[in-house]
């Protein structure tokens, strides 16, 4: 998935070295308009190797994306599913188009996953501009403001509709005292999850009852309960290069805060799915992402835990489905744990 290089022999020259010139990896926040549509990234064909890579950076022991046969037994159709998360992850890098010049992800709202991915399909992914709102000037920070994009990913293979949602990214700006009068409304986060509203996005068809040899039985509604296996986050770089993420602050520890190459968010949230399979070993798939808040900053070596409330769940399409909410802390040596992820989100199983 890397761009490829040629490499060419060096030649003495007389003439006084110049300084190089940098590609622009643009845009800025002054860059841009509501409305506007960027030029979309290379479509992603997304296979057994690119799900290898994934699974060895996130180990999720999602069992329908683990295992071929039960993926097939489930969903009553030939061929190996693409963890959902994997499908996003390579949705958000591809919406990186717009975030290069990015500080932070704050969050995703609205993310539903509309069809299931099967090993071998193409991904492509637009980006639209739906707000922008330019933040306050102070002195010890350079000039930025937020985008909200709005990202829509298709199957190249049948042009279905795989996933919609949006996320907001704070961006620098390319001239430091531009004024661009942006002050756009980006709109509320409803956190409350009404599962009637997800009954319909079930997948057609498929059966939980592979799974409910390891339901889980006795976790009440309301209750949190918090994973004994910590994780530590490792292989930040190679996921971010898997997922054709173009953003140079989760590459380059220059740009980071003191130093420090910060993580993909997205990454926090794959870790994140793990432990919640790990919790309800019965989850059949993830059918979207009610809200999901970025609290702090993670960084490569910082171990994370991870805290499961069971919102709500309710019987549909022969099975259950389920509100989770996940919150992640990172912490750093023996510093003290910082929170960094509120993440609530619709699951479906036995």
């Amino acid at each position: 998935m890397a761009a490829s290089c040629c490499q060419s022999v060096a030649v003495p020259d007389p003439t006084p070295a110049l300084a190089p010139e940098h590609h622009d990896l643009g845009p800025y926040f002054d860059d841009l308009a509501v409305g506007q549509t960027l030029d979309p990234a290379p479509a992603v064909t997304i296979g057994p190797g690119e799900a290898a890579i994934y699974q060895a950076i996130c180990g999720d022991p999602l069992a329908t994306t683990a295992s071929r046969p039960l993926a097939e037994a489930v969903t009553g159709q030939p061929g190996s599913l693409v963890n959902p998360a994997l499908v996003l992850h390579v949705s958000i890098g591809q919406s990186t188009v717009a975030t290069r010049q990015v500080f932070a992800n704050l969050f995703y709202r609205g993310v539903v996953l509309h069809q299931p991915v099967r090993h071998g399909e193409t991904l492509r992914t637009t980006v639209e501009i739906r707000g922008l709102l330019e933040l306050s000037r102070r002195d010890d920070r350079p000039a930025r403001g937020l985008a909200l994009l709005g990202i829509h990913t298709i199957r190249v293979d049948d042009n279905a509709t795989v996933a919609d949602y949006e996320r907001c990214a704070m961006l620098r700006f390319r001239d430091p005292d531009a004024v661009t009068d942006h002050h756009d409304d980006l709109g509320e986060i409803e956190a409350e999850i009404d599962l009637a509203a997800w009954v319909d996005r079930v997948p057609v068809g498929w059966d939980a009852s592979p799974l409910a040899g390891v339901s889980v039985s006795d976790w009440n509604v309301g209750t949190q309960r918090t994973d004994g296996l910590r994780d530590t986050v490792t292989n930040a770089v190679a996921l971010a290069r898997l997922t054709l993420n173009q953003a140079p602050v989760h590459r380059d520890p220059a740009l980071g805060p003191d130093g420090r190459r910060l993580v993909y968010g997205g990454h926090t949230i794959g870790l994140a799915q793990a432990s919640l399979t790990r919790m309800f070993p019965d989850t059949a798939t993830v059918l979207g992402w009610q809200t999901c808040d970025h609290l702090a900053p993670v960084f490569e070596k910082d171990v994370l835990s991870f805290h499961h409330t069971l919102l709500d769940e309710r019987s549909a399409a022969g099975g259950r489905l389920r509100a989770i909410r996940v919150e992640a802390d990172a912490q750093e040596g023996e510093d003290p744990p910082r929170p960094v992820l509120d993440w609530r989100l619709v699951t479906w199983g036995a």
